[in-house]
């Protein structure tokens, strides 16, 4: 997605802004949809919270029928206070938490393992009923390889690791434009 450095700063403010009216009950005010037109655009996006380091939470949305500037007010505060591996963020906190925002191309099929890209490609897993997905910068975050990767997703969705060897998984690919609000201090 072709979005600018000012668009990323206004969501990265945005995704803050809507967890800390989770508790004041402020209204977030819309962008200019007309000055930023992606704003508008309908696709999935991701946001990505941590503290000191570490991962507290991470919910969005693979495709959405929102307004990407709504996708992500939403997807904020879903990470922030319904992520099941983490308990709810509290207000007090707010602060000390670091943001990382990505937004999603549409999902393709990959129809073998050679097809996958680690760091350039995230992974959605449909199988047995359960669906896992893996954001393109995991695999480079945790210095992984193609088969660590595929085992990752395996075991987000459920499976055990190595099932991939056994079985011609039913995997999509996509993309991601990602940054985060540490990211974008050096371009200041």
């Amino acid at each position: 997605m072709n979005i600018s450095t000012a668009e990323k700063k206004l969501l990265l403010e945005t995704a803050r802004k809507s967890i800390i009216s989770f508790f004041t009950k402020e209204a977030i005010p819309e962008p200019n949809f007309e000055k930023h037109p992606v704003l508008k655009s309908n696709c999935g996006a991701f946001v990505t919270i941590t503290q000191k380091g570490k991962l507290r939470g991470c919910i969005g949305y693979i495709i959405s029928d929102q307004p990407l500037f709504e996708t992500i007010c939403d997807a904020a505060v879903q990470a922030s206070q319904n992520d099941p591996r983490f308990p709810s963020v509290k207000q007090n906190e707010i602060e000390k938490l670091s943001l990382e925002i990505s937004i999603l191309s549409e999902p393709f099929s990959l129809n073998n393992y050679d097809e996958i890209e680690v760091g350039k490609h995230g992974l959605i897993l449909e199988e047995k009923g359960y669906r896992g997905l893996l954001l393109p910068q995991v695999p480079i975050e945790h210095r992984m390889n193609k088969e660590e990767y595929l085992d990752a997703i395996c075991r987000k969705t459920g499976l055990p690791s190595g099932y991939w060897k056994d079985k011609k998984l039913k995997l999509s690919g996509f993309t991601a434009t990602v940054f985060s609000e540490e990211s974008l201090k050096s371009v200041e």
